[in-house]
């Protein structure tokens, strides 16, 4: 999500300004990071990505799937700044995908030259995935104050995706579905190949 945004606390004998040294000359960052939240599920060899639809079976290592042998995950993102609160070393970044309290096992930077490939074949996720629009109800604005209005740039940038299981994307679908973002269970239907956020409850 472009807006979204995060801070990495770093911990034990690596939460030190030397660590970090040079660090900022970079605009953005890879980060390797478990998921923690999908590790006492297990795996399974072969899993469904969204981008076929939720249905045609891929390697799992052919996919960027949660449900890993090993639970590690990667992400770039872009590098917002680093500061020092008392001894506490942080690093913001932007662009995140990552859930609050995500461990980070490694920060890389990203280099361009190497890191991007020009030439590089994608497979079955070769383009970019085509987002929906995006409207409010009336019920859902009135919780969102003036002071929320980068929460609310977010929840567009997720809805956009529509979250919902792959398989019922193609399908007339009246259900209402609920996503977890900051603090508040956003609800939300697909109506026409639009999102409508029907309301937005604190949690």
């Amino acid at each position: 999500m472009p807006s979204a945004t995060a801070t990495i606390a770093l911990q034990g004998e690596i939460n030190c300004l030397e660590a970090v040294r040079g660090l900022e000359q970079f605009s953005h960052l890879w980060l390797l990071f478990l998921f923690d939240q999908n590790l006492a599920a297990g795996w399974k060899p072969t899993v469904r990505p969204p981008r076929l639809g939720g249905n045609e079976r891929v390697g799992v290592l052919a996919s960027r799937a949660t449900f890993r042998p090993n639970g590690i995950g990667m992400s770039a993102v872009e590098l917002k700044g680093i500061r020092q609160q008392g001894s506490q070393i942080l690093i913001d970044v932007g662009s995140i995908d990552l859930v609050d309290g995500t461990p980070i096992v490694d920060i890389k930077p990203y280099i361009p030259y190497s890191d991007s490939i020009n030439k590089a074949v994608g497979g079955y996720a070769e383009s970019e995935p085509e987002s929906i629009d995006v409207a409010f109800s009336d019920l859902a604005l009135q919780v969102i104050t003036k002071e929320d209005a980068d929460k609310m740039q977010v929840i567009k940038e997720v809805l956009a995706q529509d979250p919902r299981p792959a398989y019922k994307k193609s399908k007339i679908d009246n259900k209402e579905y609920g996503v977890r973002l900051f603090d508040w269970n956003v609800k939300f239907k697909i109506i026409e190949q639009q999102a409508l956020v029907t309301s937005i409850d604190s949690l």
